[in-house]
């Protein structure tokens, strides 16, 4: 496995309660119905909650402007949380699916960050986290230093304009990386998914995330598909730290 690594603590809000699968897992009633988002401000490495969801979109299949990937992995539509522009934005959605009834989860993520040339960088994170336990079945956190650790050969980089500056900056972006979760052990209980987005510390540099086809069976890769790397996680690697939502909650 990968290494991981642990970001700052979050103050989430809890989704609502759901039926026994997730909601819209693959984004394709091209809304955010099932799902809850949120979003606020970072700035020097502290996140400070608004409720604003604005730099989250679903988006159709398309090519992003930055890194040139899909934007979709599966069928016609993902989500895209937070976006390429700057000024301490971060984002999040998450979900919550009670008694949960497969041995499988699936999901596929994409990032793309730019190059801050200072600390508090951009960064992602995508949680998995069992209600009924309190304990984490996945949790991966990589900003646009850390990324290359822990991504591996799916990091990499490139030049791009998206704010019409007139001169290019240094970004970096992840293939579509498909995650089984072998998660038995928990059957029957509630999970949480959450993927947190975000900007640099400073507010000059973006940051953005993609998820797609998440649920219990393998989202297929769509026609056009990048290359991907698959993780494959037992129950025996998970008891991750989850997100510090859970510990401040009031």
């Amino acid at each position: 496995m990968k290494k991981v690594l642990l970001a700052s603590a979050l103050l989430l809000v809890a989704s609502p309660v759901l039926a026994a699968s997730f909601v819209n897992g693959g984004f394709e009633d091209g809304t955010f119905y099932g799902w809850t988002n949120d979003g606020g401000t970072y700035q020097s490495g502290i996140y400070y909650n608004t409720g604003d969801p604005g730099k989250s979109a679903i988006v159709a299949t398309g090519v992003d402007p930055i890194s040139g990937l899909n934007t979709v992995y599966s069928g016609s539509k993902s989500a895209r949380v937070n976006n390429y522009d700057w000024n301490y934005h971060y984002s999040t959605i998450t979900q919550t699916v009670t008694n949960w009834t497969d041995p499988n989860i699936y999901f596929a993520y994409a990032a793309v960050i730019e190059d801050p040339g200072h600390d508090y960088a951009g960064h992602m994170r995508v949680t998995l986290f069992d209600e009924t336990t309190d304990t984490s079945l996945y949790d991966v956190y990589f900003d646009y230093y850390t990324a290359g650790s822990v991504m591996g050969s799916s990091w990499h980089t490139t030049q791009a304009d998206p704010n019409g500056w007139g001169y290019d900056s240094t970004w970096g972006y992840t293939d579509w990386t498909v995650v089984n979760l072998s998660i038995g052990a928990a059957i029957g209980h509630d999970l949480t998914l959450t993927m947190l987005a975000s900007d640099c510390g400073y507010g000059g540099h973006g940051g953005y995330a993609y998820l797609d086809g998440f649920g219990a069976a393998p989202p297929p890769p769509g026609p056009v598909p990048e290359p991907t790397t698959m993780l494959l996680f037992g129950t025996g690697l998970a008891g991750l730290v989850g997100f510090g939502r859970r510990r401040n909650r009031k």
